[in-house]
């Protein structure tokens, strides 16, 4: 069986499987049910109070969730990393990017009391966290655990 991603369309809500090889010959895939073009998140995406639940606990993929602040050196500095990884790995991870200073709801939920935190979600529950800035491997190491776990 070759590899795929589960894309879950904006439109009606379901999830479809996409063979990972039409993704990078960059073919446009369309939802099995509603016929919608479904997007690839290469990007990260901006995870707020509000939007936790949807974004992250419902996500059919595992989720990278980047806990930042725009005033944290540290946080500026693995920020492309964060977005290489979502770049590399949109339809097989969500990565998504969360403000401390202005969703403190979702910070203290998760304790996050040093930033950056980088909190791996699968099913979502958390099953990693990674405290400070790290290199990328360490980072894309610790992220595929989650996304091969059975």
């Amino acid at each position: 069986m070759s590899d795929s991603r589960l894309i879950r369309c904006a439109s009606c809500g379901a999830n479809n499987r996409v063979p990972w090889e039409k993704l990078q010959a960059g073919l446009e895939p369309i939802c099995g049910r509603c016929r919608t073009p479904l997007s690839v998140e290469r990007k990260p995406l901006t995870v707020t109070d509000e939007t936790f639940a949807a974004d992250v606990e419902r996500s059919p993929l595992p989720v990278l969730l980047d806990a930042w602040a725009p005033w944290c050196g540290p946080c500026r500095m693995i920020s492309p990393v964060v977005e290489e990884l979502a770049s590399e790995l949109a339809g097989r991870l969500r990565v998504g990017k969360l403000n401390v200073d202005e969703n403190p709801s979702t910070a203290a939920r998760f304790n996050i009391r040093s930033i950056p935190t980088l909190l791996v979600f699968d099913g979502g529950r958390e099953v990693d966290r990674i405290v400070g800035a790290q290199p990328k491997a360490e980072i894309a190491r610790r992220v595929h655990r989650a996304i091969t776990s059975p």
